[in-house]
């Protein structure tokens, strides 16, 4: 309602509507916002963000053309999403990287580093928490001194990590650092040494753009949009979906490979930097600017998200 209300009473003063689209429940608003730009006569960007998009669109797909052809241009932040959207869209699909603010994080180059996991993400199925604390037993299993830090807002799975961490009796070496601003990544990313992703659907995660900002080497699951955005090897490490098993093996493999960490940390260091706002900009603007509106720098959208 609120966001009907705000494109109905406001939308006129505006040069186009970004709408960000996640598919699932919110696609009903996203086809909403979408309805009332048509009718308003306003330019329509739709910016896709669900890693679950693909599926979503399969299941269903004359309700996902019928909306995407609403808009004059869709974004994606990676090749991934940009090939699963063609076969329901046959206009102009631009991929522009998600951007961070770089100035927000301070580099550290890891030059060897200790089993300090870092994991940031909400407390969701979807992004399978449990692993990270299986992947923890294993590395203490020869590093007895390995810590977890765990940090993201509550979606109903907190109280069972928490419950887990004590069964497996690791409660002592993990630590629960709830929703983190920015001055709360930056105090975690410092102490940790590895940040690891356990997603087991996802698109490009932010938090993996975050932790290469801050230097520390990557392990992730190969879902998703992850295997576009990270280069095996160069920026990253990547294993199989749910394996605690092969990610514990990485983490290690990183503690035993100062060259190897130092190679990533130098890498994701310079994949964060392509996502920085001085490079995207550009990106924008150009966007903008074939479409017909005026100079970037000074058009107005409403953003819905």
């Amino acid at each position: 309602m609120d966001i009907a209300a705000t494109l109905l009473f406001h939308g006129r003063s505006d040069d186009l509507l970004l709408i960000q689209t996640y598919g699932g429940p919110s696609f009903v608003v996203e086809d909403l916002a979408s309805a009332i730009g048509v009718m308003l006569g306003r330019p329509i960007i739709l910016h896709l963000r669900g890693g679950a998009m693909p599926e979503f669109m399969a299941a269903h797909p004359g309700w996902t053309r019928r909306v995407l052809r609403r808009a004059q241009a869709i974004v994606a932040p990676t090749r991934y999403l940009a090939d699963a959207v063609a076969d329901y869209y046959a206009g102009r699909i631009v991929v522009i990287p998600n951007v961070i603010d770089l100035g927000q994080y301070t580099f550290r180059l890891r030059h060897q580093v200790g089993p300090r996991l870092f994991w940031m993400r909400s407390f969701h199925p979807i992004y399978n928490p449990g692993m990270a604390l299986r992947v923890l037993g294993r590395v203490r299993a020869t590093h007895p001194d390995a810590t977890l830090a765990m940090g993201g807002q509550d979606n109903g799975l907190e109280a069972d990590i928490r419950g887990e961490a004590v069964r497996l009796g690791l409660a002592d070496c993990v630590r629960f650092l709830g929703f983190v601003d920015s001055a709360g990544k930056r105090r975690a990313g410092e102490a940790a040494d590895i940040f690891i992703s356990t997603n087991r659907i996802d698109n490009t995660p932010v938090a993996v753009i975050e932790a290469w900002a801050m230097g520390m080497p990557v392990v992730a699951t190969n879902v998703g949009g992850l295997a576009h955005l990270v280069r095996d090897g160069e920026t990253g490490l990547l294993v199989a979906d749910d394996d605690d098993r092969e990610m514990a093996d990485a983490v290690l493999r990183l503690v035993a490979a100062p060259s190897l960490a130092t190679h990533l940390s130098e890498g994701g260091r310079d994949a964060a930097e392509q996502c920085g706002w001085e490079s995207v900009h550009d990106e924008w603007r150009g966007l903008f600017a074939r479409l017909g509106q005026r100079d970037g720098a000074a058009t107005t959208a409403t953003d819905i998200g």
